[in-house]
């Protein structure tokens, strides 16, 4: 068997484009163009390529997008104020702290001094306590991405059983949430680095979802012949981008497959975007 690649980067295409029409629409009617907000702390270079990413397809898509760049030695109470000040800005819609952040801050009561309205990210308990109860105001960017993946390739997940690898706060709980959703209805289990035999488990998924952060984890002896593999993670090694698959051995198996980069990544991007959007649609 030879897996049939889902390409992220065509999909988000399709998404952006409709995003684009929607904010143009919008900003026609109202005169309000949405605008992103984004905080990065310090010099990190991943987290420095994702903003300008995001960047770029703010612009492209007709939404206003700042950044705001701050040392690495700016203080807990420096970072809050800065929400602080963005929170009270009427011409801001959607607030974006990239993670990490350096090891002196704590990002959780950052993330928690959003605005629940300019939560772009999903991230607000107030916003996932929505999600988790099937009436959200904004979707988690990445789990977002991928329902959209599925969606877009006509792969039910009614019914199937899907296993989620990882259980961080940003995927893979927010990914089981949506899940186990009615309208998805899969039967979902969680692993996590706590789980006994996890090869076991994934074995026996029908939807297996990666999101370990550990390169290459899953293996191909991991992969139920016939399984959709998405692969959430993005980690460098020796200058290349891997996931948390490998993929040539998980493509032999799977009927369907994610790469990286180029899979999940723009997906996560176009809905940030959606939001954003939402959350100018919702300030007028």
């Amino acid at each position: 068997m030879s897996a049939t690649i889902i390409d992220g980067k065509l999909i988000s295409a399709s998404a952006r484009q409709q995003i684009a029409e929607e904010t143009a629409a919008f900003t026609t009617e109202s005169g309000v163009t949405p605008h992103l907000a984004a905080v990065l702390v310090g010099d990190d270079p991943a987290s420095q390529v994702y903003v300008r990413n995001k960047e770029r397809a703010c612009e492209k898509c007709g939404l206003k997008s700042t950044l705001h760049r701050l040392s690495a030695e700016t203080t807990q109470q420096q970072l809050m104020d800065l929400v602080a000040q963005l929170n009270a800005d009427r011409t801001v819609h959607g607030i974006l702290v990239q993670l990490p952040l350096p090891n002196h801050l704590d990002s959780t009561p950052v993330l928690d001094s959003i605005r629940p309205d300019k939560d772009v990210d999903g991230f607000h308990p107030e916003n996932v306590g929505l999600m988790l109860q099937g009436r959200p105001r904004f979707l988690p960017c990445t789990p977002h991405g991928v329902m959209k993946m599925l969606e877009h390739e006509n792969i039910s997940t009614a019914g199937k059983h899907a296993v989620v690898i990882g259980r961080s706060d940003i995927v893979g709980k927010p990914m089981a949430g949506l899940l186990v959703q009615k309208g998805a209805d899969a039967t979902v289990t969680v692993c996590h680095s706590r789980t006994a035999d996890i090869a076991a488990i994934t074995r026996q998924a029908d939807i297996l979802v990666a999101a370990v952060g550990i390169p290459e984890f899953v293996k191909g002896d991991m992969i139920k012949p016939g399984a959709v593999v998405i692969d959430v993670g993005i980690n460098r090694v020796n200058d290349k981008l891997v996931g948390d698959v490998e993929f040539a051995a998980a493509a032999e198996q799977a009927s369907a497959i994610t790469p990286v980069p180029g899979g999940v990544g723009p997906m996560t991007i176009a809905m940030l975007l959606r939001n954003t959007l939402e959350a100018a649609k919702q300030s007028v």
